[in-house]
């Protein structure tokens, strides 16, 4: 595979992509680090002559700083990244002279968890950032809005037993202190959602494996489902045989399962199914690994949307909520190098289906 000094791949003599008709700087570098694609857009965003910049190191021909100082390669080590690092997504960063880009990288990997054999990177100039401040401002309206009430439950009720505490039997303060904990709950799980979109956008999240059962993690949060009020008989798990190990984070993990399970319930309708089983040869899996499938009988989402389910602030319409539980479950997913998916049941309730590599313990973080 050789570099065309107009920005494209060849094999033998037949170009693949034609890299100057992408309105968006493209740069690509092989496993050695070498630039072999730079295209005009990436000649103009940065203003170097396309032809110097091939040939040269990453570093060199894309000299990328962070806001707050500090070279980005140098920081990112692409080439010496975790095996479930995929890239990272959009971000600012300043070219030598301080003009500031929007940049994004892709990992390319020959296999799952393999070594990283080439590495894409997007330019955009700043006439894109007033999308990303009008997403940031309707991350802020979005979670002044959901920790409202909450907040103003634990002040009335708070500020209520203060002033009038001699007034209420013990069943009446044991019924506004359950809603304070309940409340404080709320806010307790949208900080902690904040926190984890903040680590996705940032490339920065991390997974801390250790040998989980996926059959156990899911039963467990159906009991606690049961428990808060729902029907036993709602509920359906079923484990198929020859699971492996899996290694994974419990955390995040239990975040994903109570998610999608919290999901399936409030936007769905009838019976809750979770299949568990072995992952199959077409999934892509990095090793022999698990599926897990929540299927409602509800009415489903439209296929339409389905492209849309995971992207921030994406609600079905009928409840409400921040809109970014499935953002967080497909971010956490792809930490383990996972998929997740959305397609309908065949009695036309929602299916989310998502796929874990068994992962081992090689891959523990220090």
């Amino acid at each position: 595979m050789g570099a065309l000094p107009g920005g494209s791949l060849e094999t033998g003599s037949t170009p693949l992509v034609r890299h100057d008709d992408v309105p968006d700087g493209l740069v690509v570098v092989d496993r050695a680090g070498t630039v072999i694609v730079f295209n005009h857009a990436a000649g103009r965003i940065t203003g170097t002559r396309p032809e110097s910049a091939l040939g040269k190191q990453l570093g060199d021909a894309l000299p990328l700083e962070m806001l707050d100082g500090g070279g980005w390669w140098a920081c990112t080590d692409p080439f010496r990244s975790l095996p479930t690092v995929t890239g990272h997504p959009e971000r600012n960063l300043l070219l030598p002279g301080g003009t500031e880009v929007l940049v994004t990288s892709r990992y390319v990997r020959d296999q799952p968890r393999g070594p990283v054999t080439q590495v894409l990177v997007a330019l955009r100039d700043t006439r894109h950032r007033a999308r990303e401040e009008l997403s940031r401002a309707e991350l802020i309206s979005t979670v002044a809005h959901e920790l409202r009430s909450p907040l103003t439950s634990v002040k009335g009720f708070t500020a209520t037993l203060l002033a009038k505490w001699d007034r209420f039997n013990d069943e009446q303060k044991r019924l506004m202190l359950e809603t304070v904990n309940a409340d404080a709950d709320r806010v307790t799980r949208l900080i902690t959602e904040l926190l984890d979109i903040a680590r996705i956008d940032s490339g920065r999240l991390t997974v801390r494996l250790q040998v989980v059962d996926l059959e156990k993690v899911v039963r467990r949060h159906v009991a606690g489902l049961v428990a808060s009020g729902e029907d036993e008989d709602r509920f359906e798990v079923r484990v198929s045989d020859g699971l492996p190990e899996m290694w994974a984070d419990a955390d995040k993990l239990d975040q994903v399962v109570a998610n999608l399970l919290e999901n399936a319930v409030r936007h769905g309708a009838g019976r809750v199914t979770v299949d568990i089983d072995p992952s199959r040869p077409d999934d892509g899996a990095a090793s022999p690994g698990a599926s897990v499938m929540f299927t409602d009988e509800g009415e489903g989402i439209p296929e339409a949307l389905h492209d849309r389910v995971f992207t921030r602030f994406w609600r079905s319409g009928r409840r409400g909520g921040t809109g970014l539980g499935l953002y967080i479950v497909r971010g956490l997913i792809e930490a383990h190098g996972g998929r997740v998916a959305i397609s309908r049941s065949p009695a036309g309730g929602a299916v989310f289906r998502f796929v874990l590599p068994a992962g081992t313990p090689d891959f523990l973080d220090s």
